[in-house]
């Protein structure tokens, strides 16, 4: 993408990283299947079809930090330092928590068979507070990172 970008060609710079996008992705969902399959073992059986693997079909999820199951971007430390991802892989997290390159993807796996994806929703002030004293963290911070999901 870098090489488009210094030719000026904005449109294959774009499309380099939107491919890369997609290919994280599907790396991140082939993972969860070896996981599901063979690693963990707990979907041994599994022969689902490409739609069914759409459709997320399969048991077990795979819900990330950053998005509706778990909004708090604030976990992604703790998961890059568990794993020591910078040094093994050499992914980064900026300052807002974006993974660099930006083409990457962290997430936690649930084996549990009647596990299912769900959105947080919106939360009030009151929870606000006690997630913050539950983190020990400001409120203010605690603000800062849930404000998407902070009702009006």
């Amino acid at each position: 993408a870098a090489a488009f970008e210094q030719q000026l060609d904005d449109y294959n710079s774009i499309m380099i990283k939107a491919l890369a996008d997609r290919f994280a992705e599907a790396f991140a969902e082939y993972l969860h299947y070896k996981v599901r399959k063979d690693i963990w073992g707990y979907a041994s059986d599994e022969n689902l079809s490409n739609q069914d693997l759409i459709s997320e079909q399969y048991k077990g999820i795979r819900p990330a930090p950053g998005y509706p199951a778990c909004p708090d971007h604030l976990e992604k430390p703790t998961i890059f330092k568990i794993l020591n991802v910078e040094h093994e892989i050499g992914v980064k997290l900026t300052e807002s928590m974006a993974m660099w390159p930006a083409s990457s993807v962290s997430g936690y796996y649930f084996a549990n068979l009647e596990s299912k994806y769900f959105g947080l929703g919106k939360i009030k002030e009151d929870q606000v507070i006690d997630y913050a004293k539950r983190r020990a963290i400001s409120t203010e911070m605690a603000t800062k990172w849930l404000a998407p999901n902070i009702a009006d």
